[in-house]
């Protein structure tokens, strides 16, 4: 991915709402908003003013005009550049075509879950399904919503990409959670029998695997093969 000058998500998200009009920050967050386009770039209404302050300072916006509705205090409409616009179809073109490794919360629990017992890991991976379910129920009515008033799909495929990737994760969690429990996971005997003599001696996973024929004789031989420095 290019090194850009403004990197914030949400600075893609200003400059292609400047692309169709200028308009002031307020106006920017409320219509990014009305069109759902939170659920897919963080939202910060905070942070917003920083993003424009540095998208002008590298030439990608500029002011236009100050404006004053009734009481309310003066706000400064911004407009995109021509270099905007060319940081913006770059930028869209290599978000689309290019991938870009992601690094998940649950990948980096998964690759850490043996820590925990078998059953705990159960356990959280089932809340974890609940709140899934919770946001597949809420997309499902959001999509039935937009699909109600004729909004074409093209509008809200980001929805529908979330959408994929929410019940992807939600078969592979139901599949893992299943294995695990049923000790149809590759080694999942192993680490729940680790758990369960550390408990009775005392003592941690990692001093199991100090001296493995100890503790679990012959009962798992691929341990022989584990590097020394894995034990």
């Amino acid at each position: 991915m290019a090194r850009r000058k403004v990197a914030n998500p949400l600075a893609f998200a200003v400059l292609g709402s400047l692309a169709e009009r200028p308009m002031h920050p307020y106006e920017i967050s409320s219509m990014l908003k009305a069109r759902g386009k939170d659920m897919s770039i963080k939202l910060n209404y905070g942070s917003l003013y920083s993003v424009v302050a540095a998208l002008e300072k590298h030439g990608y916006v500029e002011a236009v005009e100050t404006v004053r509705d009734g009481n309310r205090p003066e706000r400064t409409v911004y407009a995109i550049t021509e270099a905007g616009r060319e940081e913006f179809k770059d930028w869209l073109s290599e978000l689309l075509g290019t991938p870009e490794r992601q690094f998940s919360q649950l990948e980096a629990g998964l690759a850490y879950a043996p820590a925990l017992p078998p059953a705990t890991v159960v356990e959280l991976l089932e809340q974890r399904l609940r709140a899934l379910d919770a946001e597949v129920e809420e997309l499902d009515q959001a999509h039935a919503t937009v699909a109600a008033a004729k909004l074409p799909r093209v509008f809200w495929i980001e929805s529908e990409f979330r959408l994929a990737l929410v019940q992807a994760e939600i078969t592979y969690l139901r599949r893992l959670i299943r294995e695990i429990r049923n000790d149809e996971l590759e080694g999942s005997a192993f680490w729940r029998k680790a758990h369960e003599l550390a408990e009775k001696l005392g003592i941690t996973a990692a001093d199991l695997l100090k001296d493995p024929v100890k503790y679990f004789g012959e009962e798992f031989p691929w341990l022989k093969e584990v590097p020394p420095a894995a034990k």
